[in-house]
């Protein structure tokens, strides 16, 4: 049985607007964490570069509140921390190690469809700087088509696949216990060990993929993840290192 992460706070909530919101809203208050924020509906999702829906009942909607020590590069490494750390927490809820896979950045992927998202963001306050680790999960539904960008892979809910719902509040135990473990080991021994872990889960490594930046495209074979946490394409200009891209299958996305 899993128990509660020591030193680790929790709220849960029936209604939200986003978990995120009320994370950094309570960082402003001097809130210092770590604290997971929960909610039963989330109204306003977030979603990275502004995207937003509701995202329902019955499915996962959390924030974790942190204060992390090291600049934003250290923080931006926490979203393979937290991919990792969902992975484990389906694989420990579903008993299937086959069907999960990690999609650079920030997305967890069933059967090759879209099940869980991770957004980070983070800022700086009278306590110092926080970062709030927001993470979405398709417990019961999908969002509606009207949401789901040209070219994104069709998102998929867990329970569509193994035949039973899962309540939030009891998938938040798993995950929480699962990202203090790995959150531990990076404090410890750094990124090396979360990247080699992560790598083990890519999804499309070694294919072509495309990476859609805000001036360019580019297209080449995913190669690996580097030191930084950036994705490394092949490409005829040679390695191309992309700290911030989407990623689409194949060479048009």
């Amino acid at each position: 049985m899993n128990l509660w992460p020591e030193g680790v706070e929790r709220a849960i909530y029936e209604t939200l607007g986003s978990t995120n919101a009320e994370a950094i809203h309570r960082a402003a208050e001097g809130l210092r964490g770590p604290k997971w924020f929960l909610t039963r509906e989330q109204t306003q999702s977030r979603a990275r570069r502004g995207r937003s829906w509701g995202s329902g009942t019955g499915n996962f909607s959390a924030s974790l509140l942190i204060r992390p020590e090291g600049g934003s590069e250290q923080a931006v490494l926490r979203s393979f921390i937290a991919a990792l750390a969902l992975r484990e927490a389906l694989v420990e809820i579903c008993g299937r190690e086959d069907i999960f896979t990690l999609k650079w950045p920030n997305d967890v992927l069933l059967n090759n469809r879209k099940l869980a998202g991770i957004l980070l963001e983070g800022g700086m306050d009278a306590s110092g700087s926080y970062l709030c680790i927001g993470i979405g999960v398709n417990l019961t539904s999908e969002p509606d088509a009207e949401y789901i960008e040209k070219g994104a892979l069709a998102p998929v809910s867990l329970s569509s696949v193994i035949g039973t719902k899962i309540d939030p509040v009891d998938f938040l135990t798993p995950l929480a216990v699962a990202f203090a473990r790995w959150e531990s080991q990076f404090l410890q021994y750094g990124f090396t060990p979360i990247r080699t872990a992560w790598l083990q889960h890519a999804t499309r490594l070694g294919e072509v993929i495309t990476a859609k930046l805000i001036d360019r495209t580019e297209v080449g074979i995913f190669e690996t993840v580097d030191e930084t946490g950036a994705i490394v394409l092949r490409t005829s200009k040679g390695l191309l290192h992309l700290p911030a891209a989407d990623i689409y299958f194949g060479t048009e996305g």
